[in-house]
């Protein structure tokens, strides 16, 4: 229980630096400048985050996952991959295209970066919450209760940039409503049980946080805009 709970820790920190780090590295690459530093940065990001999503899908729950479970697994995990790698390399492209706007290759290359692959990406990060999720309801543990203090950091940290990537990659028809809907599921009928289901009860901090900061968000601009419309970012 104490591994898993580190385990919940690492994977969060892990989340939040390889999903919000690239953004903001934009020098050059020194040794090849067409590329950014923040780009190959992202290069390692599904080489970390993809065993560590494993890890908690092979330790988060009492039972080792049946082959049935390992498929779902490989396919999400290939959707994420998919997502992730599509967009590292369109938007990479897309800063040499903006004296091009409106030309083909520009609009083609935005629909790859700016929407399909932020689709993609953000579908197999909700599957595979999901996935660890119904495996850990199905088996929880019995006879230990985790302590939560790791996995409420945790959560805070991984739910303050769930928060911050659906809104800047404007997937907001399905990533608040998936973080509300996990919210109610973990106060309703998950609340007696989180420590036995210490990877509930970080989902349950995490999507939480992420659904008030949404609300917030909402309420002061009137609506979801992405922080790169408003000024925040460039």
């Amino acid at each position: 229980m104490k591994k898993l709970s580190f385990l919940t820790f690492v994977f969060s920190l892990a989340f939040g630096f390889f999903l919000i780090a690239p953004a903001l590295l934009s020098q050059p690459f020194e040794p090849f400048p067409l590329i950014r530093t923040g780009e190959v940065v992202d290069i390692f990001t599904p080489l970390v985050l993809i065993p560590l999503y494993w890890l908690l899908f092979q330790f988060g729950s009492r039972q080792f996952p049946d082959l049935k479970s390992i498929i779902v697994f490989l396919i999400l995990a290939a959707l994420w991959v998919e997502g992730q790698g599509m967009h590292l390399a369109a938007n990479s492209i897309g800063h040499w295209l903006n004296s091009t706007r409106g030309s083909n290759a520009y609009q083609l290359t935005k629909f790859f970066d700016e929407v399909l692959s932020h689709y993609l990406w953000h579908i197999g990060i909700i599957g595979l919450s999901t996935l660890l999720l119904y495996r850990q309801w199905q088996y929880p543990f019995t006879g230990q209760q985790a302590k939560l203090t790791l996995e409420i950091v945790a959560g805070i940290i991984y739910g303050g940039t769930f928060f911050l990537i659906i809104i800047e990659a404007g997937t907001v028809p399905f990533g608040v409503p998936y973080a509300l809907l996990v919210t109610l599921f973990g106060l309703i009928w998950g609340r007696d049980k989180l420590r036995q289901q210490p990877v509930l009860a970080f989902f349950l901090v995490g999507y939480g946080l992420a659904t008030l900061l949404f609300a917030g968000w909402g309420i002061y601009w009137g609506g979801f805009p992405q922080f790169s419309e408003v000024g925040i970012i460039q």
